[in-house]
């Protein structure tokens, strides 16, 4: 039995093109539910960034992280800390606070190759779950603080923490997201040098696979990871590693399947959802209209499917179905932002694939 929810999400612009290519993923969020014939959206828009820290005296008041807590779900635009004033540029950037505070483990970011000419393996078509609380990242490692510190001027000393709970976690949400697509899942490790840190990771990994008879599992250090995606990325399904190299690999697979202006992700853990766009705030451009959404639409796409399995709301699903197809329809169409070689602007890329949506085939109630 499929429900139907009316859902609560929060709205975070950020900084740079934030501002452009949140509300354009809002409309298309909107469009698409209609389309699916489900409930529109609750949209509350939340401060966060530098103009937060002007009206709040904080990147993330708060008063943003309670909002967040009442809700279904929450879109956040980039963020540019390092343009923040100090104290603020020091401290935890507000995406890693936010991901900290509501511990939202599995970062997924998917890589599925566009027919545009920017594509170098066009035929891409994975999804690398990253683990987003420990690792090798210092800020992920520590209850206060960096997890950095330095003894003495000349020498500096980091982290890096691996513990059986997270490590199953997330081999389980990598080896349910295989088990729904072409079951096949890669633990990327670098299991012989890094014998008990990455070595745990690559054991936990192969024990969750007992529990997975049906997926099959191969892994591969992560320096030979890197050339096997560029020679073969087709040949993959789901990457599941820690999060230091899923960083490096996603990114990676994202320009192989078009560029980090069309990859998406999505930061969640069993009861809430962020969805996030891969790249950064580009100040440069900020303002000109001619930001690339679709990495943040797809990434809002990815949030209602998450909520849509979360709920078994079928309409969700639909929705979200919706919103790729219809990214990929325009680009097909030749309605594209310069980076990809055509001339819409922010705003003319969204009505496209706004009106695409809407005309698209209706729901079946």
């Amino acid at each position: 039995m499929t429900t139907n929810r009316r859902y609560r999400l929060g709205v975070m612009l950020g900084d740079g093109i934030g501002p452009e290519i949140v509300p354009a993923s809002v409309r298309v969020v909107d469009a698409a539910l209609a389309a699916a014939g489900a409930d529109p959206v609750d949209w509350q828009e939340l401060p966060l960034g530098a103009s937060a820290i002007e009206e709040h005296g904080s990147a993330i008041p708060p008063a943003t992280l309670e909002a967040l807590a009442g809700m279904d779900g929450w879109l956040l635009g980039p963020h540019d800390s390092a343009a923040y004033p100090e104290p603020f540029r020091s401290q935890l950037n507000p995406s890693g606070a936010i991901r900290k505070h509501f511990d939202l483990y599995a970062n997924i970011r998917p890589a599925r190759g566009f027919g545009s000419g920017t594509a170098i393996a066009p035929d891409t078509d994975l999804v690398i779950v990253r683990e987003n609380t420990e690792g090798f990242y210092a800020d992920r490692n520590t209850h206060a603080g960096t997890g950095e510190f330095m003894p003495t001027a000349d020498v500096a000393i980091c982290h890096g923490v691996f513990t059986r709970p997270a490590v199953e976690r997330i081999a389980r949400a990598a080896f349910d997201l295989a088990r729904r697509r072409r079951k096949r899942l890669t633990i990327v490790h670098k299991a012989n040098v890094l014998q008990l840190s990455s070595g745990l990771f690559k054991r936990i990994c192969l024990e969750v696979a007992e529990g997975y008879p049906d997926v099959v599992v191969d892994d591969f250090h992560i320096d030979a990871m890197t050339v096997h995606l560029l020679r073969r990325a087709a040949a993959f399904d789901v990457l599941v590693a820690e999060n230091m190299f899923g960083d490096i690999l996603s990114d990676m697979a994202g320009e192989l399947a078009g560029s980090l202006g069309m990859a998406p992700s999505i930061n969640a853990s069993d009861d809430r959802c962020m969805a996030q766009a891969a790249h950064g705030s580009a100040p440069d451009i900020a303002g000109e209209g001619l930001a690339n959404p679709i990495a943040m639409m797809l990434s809002a796409g990815m949030l209602l499917d998450w909520l849509g399995r979360r709920h078994g709301d079928q309409r969700a699903v639909d929705a979200a179905v919706r919103v790729e197809d219809g990214v990929r329809a325009a680009v097909r169409g030749g309605v594209s932002t310069r980076d990809l070689g055509g001339e819409a602007s922010t705003g003319e890329f969204t009505d496209a694939l706004v009106g695409r949506i809407a005309a698209a085939a209706p729901a079946r109630n």
